[in-house]
This record gives structure tokens, C-alpha cells and sequence, in this order.
């Protein structure tokens, strides 16, 4: 059975979409800490950023309407410091429509391929509430490992969160590169 979506690098005509995706889930949800709804204008300044890092930033859309993003992912840095400049911090966000389709899998998938191709060592995820169990689940098929817990660093909701921290290395790194 093929999927109806297929993954493509985002553009700038695909910020608008991403922008309403991710909005949704910071007033609805946990996995974002940001408590207001980000403009466009400031959706394409993150987008920027991370495109002119040329980090992967990718989109799952309607296979027969190409125009429609039913979700996406990108990779940011995981710190600003030069020294982690071979670790990235993933992102992925679904519409509430296309949930339960495999876009979360495919576009994270999809993430880690592009980030090892790239030579990236580490992808961390930083998951915005312990209770988040579709995107520890998530991240845990995919092969991450959890490192650990940060608890009661978040209130939203009136309740304290917790951020959970999980692992993946891509390309490990050869025995005296540290040298």
C-alpha cells in the first residue's frame, strides 16, 4: 500500500502552511514550550536560519496536492557554540488532520537520513512534556535512546512539564577524532 504523501525540502511558499501546523500546537499542546502563536514574519526568520545553516528542513504533502503540507521537520542546532556544531536538535510537527497517517515517521525518517548523509554526528530530541508518549514512541522506533529527565523546567496549562532528552548518533566518530 503506498502512502498519500510524499517528502520534499521545504521553501519559502511552504512557511505559511508550517506556520499554521505549528501554531496549533503551541496553543493546543505540549511538545512547544512558547506559549503565544509565532507570526509568519517570525516563522521565516526560523526558517532562514536554519536554511542558510544548510540543515535539512523538509515537508510531508498531499501526493495529489502537492501544495498541501500535512507536516514537517527540520534539523536546528542543537547549541550555538562552535563545539556542537556535529550535533543537531530535531523538530517534527503533523497537522491534527494527517495524524495517524506515518507522516511523523516518514518525515523523521526521512530527517535522520538527510542528517547522516550530511555528516552530522548526534541528533537529539528535546520532547516538551513527559507525557508526550506518541513522540517519545516515536523517537524511540526510530532507534533514539532516552538520556534523561528534566523535571517541572516548564509550566504551561497551569501544570509544571518536563522535557525528556533522547540520542541518536548517525555517524559515530572515529576513534582519535578528538584529537
Amino acid at each position: 500500500m503506498s502512502r498519500a504523501f510524499t517528502i520534499r525540502t521545504a521553501t519559502k511558499a511552504d512557511v505559511e502552511q508550517i506556520t499554521a501546523i505549528y501554531g496549533y500546537h503551541v496553543l493546543h499542546g505540549t511538545g512547544s514550550f512558547e506559549l503565544e502563536a509565532p507570526t509568519v514574519e517570525e516563522m521565516k526568520r526560523r526558517f532562514h536560519h536554519i536554511a542558510e545553516r544548510h540543515s535539512p528542513y523538509i515537508v510531508a504533502v498531499r501526493e495529489d496536492k502537492p501544495s498541501v503540507v500535512l507536516g514537517y521537520a527540520y534539523a536546528g542546532p542543537f547549541r550555538e557554540r562552535k563545539a556542537y556544531d556535529t550535533t543537531v536538535e530535531d523538530s517534527i510537527y503533523v497537522a491534527q488532520a494527517a495524524r495517524d497517517l506515518g507522516v511523523g515517521s516518514a518525515l523523521l525518517a526521512e530527517l535522520i537520513n538527510r542528517c547522516r548523509d550530511l555528516g552530522y554526528k548526534q541528533m537529539v530530541s528535546v520532547i516538551g512534556d513527559s507525557e508526550n508518549k506518541p513522540s517519545i514512541g516515536l523517537h524511540t522506533k526510530l532507534g533514539f535512546s532516552m538520556i534523561g529527565t528534566m523535571h517541572n523546567c516548564g509550566i504551561k496549562f497551569g501544570r509544571p512539564l518536563d522535557c525528556v532528552f533522547m540520542e541518536l548518533t548517525l555517524n559515530p566518530f572515529e576513534k582519535d577524532a578528538a584529537k
